[in-house]
């Protein structure tokens, strides 16, 4: 069984590139330039040279603030390219597992999110995921679209990273408080999307949106003091903490106040259980202490 992901470079695409297929998949990850969404002719090469069972899009435009002076470029990824897809994944017969957001959602809720409750996104980017959710929904039955949330990993570009990069440079930092979600680990995510995959190959009869995240609901402010309690033996000192409105922070893209997932669904249909997002945070961070042999408190480095 031919697996094709789509990206190669981000979070989730180094995940999935490096977590545990069953024998019989063997995986294809494919990034630009080789495969741009927006070019459909791209997409069409690839498909026909590779031949897989199953496509992965673990591309986006994912850029919130700057989403929203660069729509056009948010929607020709996050809508045309996700069509592209669609349209492609139709003609071959071919399921498609889509990657989308909790950002489709205003967060006026006061319970977690289930799948069927009605989008509204607030933003550019999150009105860009919903066209790309719809335009699968309207042209491929054979899909899972997964939303997740507040992606986290050792490497590329994200929460937990920013935090350690500002903690070393500033002595005090003004987080967020009054947006409340659940921190994802990438490679919790990965597994997920692979045991899925697995299951469509074997049985193609469980498709639509399903929700995954970290199991725990935080403020950035929360998520911030445990990524500093959790490194204190990587930054020589951690910066103070000050909990600041979404208001205050003035972020040019709007965010959803609460945007906790439902995560039910999936476990009840594929026996999938949510992680605790704290755990890991713990491997994340022993991933870029082993990574980073010079930062303080790391261990078997030979150094004094």
């Amino acid at each position: 069984m031919k697996v094709l992901v789509i990206g190669r470079s981000g979070q989730l695409a180094r995940e999935l590139r490096r977590c545990t297929w069953p024998d019989d998949m063997h995986l294809h990850a494919i990034g630009r330039p080789e495969i741009d969404v927006t070019n459909r002719n791209t997409l069409t090469v690839a498909i026909a040279t590779i031949q897989p069972d199953i496509i992965i899009n673990a591309s986006a435009y994912n850029a919130v603030d700057r989403a929203e002076s660069e729509g056009d470029s948010a929607f020709a990824v996050n809508q045309a390219g996700v069509r592209n897809l669609a349209l492609e994944a139709l003609h071959h017969g071919i399921p498609l597992i889509h990657v989308s957001t909790d950002y489709v959602f205003d967060g006026r809720s006061t319970r977690p999110w289930k799948e069927d409750d009605k989008p509204n996104p607030l933003s550019t980017y999150g009105r860009s995921k919903l066209a790309g959710e719809r335009e699968i929904q309207t042209i491929l039955p054979m899909h899972v679209i997964l939303r997740t949330s507040w992606l986290f990993a050792a490497h590329g570009q994200n929460f937990v990273r920013t935090m350690l990069r500002l903690g070393a440079e500033r002595d005090s930092l003004s987080i967020v408080d009054d947006q409340i979600g659940c921190p994802t680990a990438a490679a919790d995510l990965a597994d997920t999307i692979s045991r899925i995959a697995g299951s469509l190959i074997s049985e193609r009869a469980r498709f639509g949106v399903y929700h995954y995240a970290g199991a725990g609901a935080v403020s950035w402010f929360e998520f911030a003091n445990r990524i500093f309690a959790e490194s204190r033996d990587i930054l020589p000192k951690s910066p103070s903490l000050r909990a600041i409105t979404t208001a205050a922070f003035g972020a040019p893209a709007a965010r959803p106040s609460y945007s906790v997932l439902d995560c039910r669904k999936i476990e009840h249909t594929f026996g999938i259980a949510t992680k605790p997002w704290t755990s890991a945070l713990e491997e994340v961070l022993r991933e870029i202490r082993s990574e980073t042999p010079d930062l303080p408190g790391s261990r078997g480095t030979g150094r004094p």
